[in-house]
């Protein structure tokens, strides 16, 4: 399918969809779990042949890893696709005034056409359409090359699954290779497209966003700080750390840069140090931190603004809370802070000042797709502006004013 004739029949489908009721909607989400289920060998073996050839072009290890897909990564799938489909309606009416002898309220509509732009990672295909389905919205994936095959089987058991309910099968639509035109080409179709939501490494995102003309939803990962006041465990920041790396498969709000209070004793810094290089993570300082602990792995300026996305964590002192502050507001992604204090003024001041989607005191980060309150969330954004923080059904609708006369 050529992307004119993709993008036309997508716009066709997002009107069906904006008409279908709310049941039909969770049904062909239903579907798609049942689906998974039943073709789960056919969407691994597709999978096997996207890691052998990945494998054979170098294909970095971060990038297999997002790329693999195994029998418990599709259960998870399928356990988020049946909580999406338990959710309540998003496209409810919302508040209700009257004027003289008319009503004015507010509904909730989908944007139209989304269209997903993504770096490995297929499962996000599947997440991505049951949000759409709830949400009323057409999709359009465009994955990378190294997931061709399992991006084509999974488009094979969305679409089937989604027509098997009397939706438009065309609800997604799968724009790969040659076939698909390029990025640019789908990125740039502001009359067609209403949302683009790139997804991948930090520089690859950018450059999508560079090319978009139509609105984007920028996506964030890595590149998280944590400052450790004068108060505050070795033992918190620690687990703090090492559980902001654990995702499956991608550690969005992984802290990887720690800003620590001169207060601090050297061997408080070592324990640490220490304890994370059992665990496997490389330790990382600047020139001040390496004047105390030369041992530690040296670093370039550059790095506080790039993220590792690998079991790497990066130490600088500083003198307040004030300094440390300003440097995480210039230098970090913007989209998950955290402080580890048991100063209660100090954490407020934080959470006053720190530009950050999400700020946290003395919590782990940790990003879950499937938190424990039934929020799905597809990813983070740290802009201002259209959206910021997790990507929600919220991020997929707008909004309508209804005036009803009497």
């Amino acid at each position: 399918m050529t992307p004119d004739i993709a993008l036309q029949t997508a716009q066709q489908a997002s009107i069906s969809l904006t008409a279908a009721p709310i049941v039909l909607r969770n049904q062909a989400i239903q579907a798609i779990s049942q689906a998974l289920r039943a073709h789960q060998n056919d969407i691994l073996e597709a999978n096997t042949l996207d890691l052998e050839a990945s494998r054979e072009m170098a294909v970095s290890p971060l990038l297999l890893d997002w790329l693999r897909l195994t029998p418990e990564r599709l259960e998870g799938l399928i356990r988020m696709l049946q909580m999406i489909s338990y959710a309540s309606d998003p496209l409810a009416s919302e508040g209700l005034a009257t004027l003289g002898k008319t009503q004015r309220y507010r509904i909730k509509v989908p944007l139209g056409v989304v269209a997903l732009v993504y770096e490995s990672l297929p499962h996000l295909a599947v997440l991505a359409t049951g949000m759409c389905l709830k949400t009323g919205n057409s999709l359009i994936l465009r994955g990378g090359t190294e997931a061709s095959h399992t991006n084509w089987a999974l488009a094979q058991v969305l679409q089937s699954a989604i027509a098997s309910t009397g939706l438009p099968e065309n609800s997604v639509i799968l724009l790969q290779g040659n076939e698909g035109g390029s990025i640019r080409d789908l990125v740039t179709q502001d009359r067609r497209v209403q949302l683009v939501i790139p997804y991948g490494r930090p520089s690859w995102v950018a450059q999508v966003v560079q090319q978009a003309t139509v609105p984007t939803i920028t996506t964030a990962m890595g590149n998280c700080y944590l400052y450790w006041t004068a108060s505050g465990t070795v033992e918190m920041v620690r687990d703090i750390i090492l559980d902001s790396h654990i995702g499956e498969p991608d550690a969005i709000n992984a802290i990887e840069k720690v800003l620590v209070s001169r207060q601090h004793s050297l061997p408080s810094l070592i324990r640490l140090w220490d304890s994370l290089r059992d665990r496997g993570y490389v330790v990382r300082g600047d020139d001040a931190m390496r004047q105390e602990a030369p041992d530690l792995d040296a670093m370039d300026a550059s790095e506080w603004k790039q993220s590792y996305l690998r079991k790497i964590v990066a130490f600088k002192p500083v003198e307040n809370l004030d300094e440390a502050i300003a440097f995480i507001n210039q230098q970090s992604s913007h989209h998950a802070t955290v402080i580890a204090t048991d100063s209660y003024s100090a954490s407020e001041q934080f959470l006053r000042t720190i530009d950050s989607a999400s700020i946290y005191v003395n919590a782990s980060p940790r990003f879950c797709r499937c938190n424990a309150d039934g929020q799905i969330a597809l990813g983070m954004s740290n802009q201002k502006g259209l959206h910021r923080g997790a990507i929600t059904f919220a991020s997929l609708t707008t909004s309508q004013t209804i005036y009803r006369g009497g």
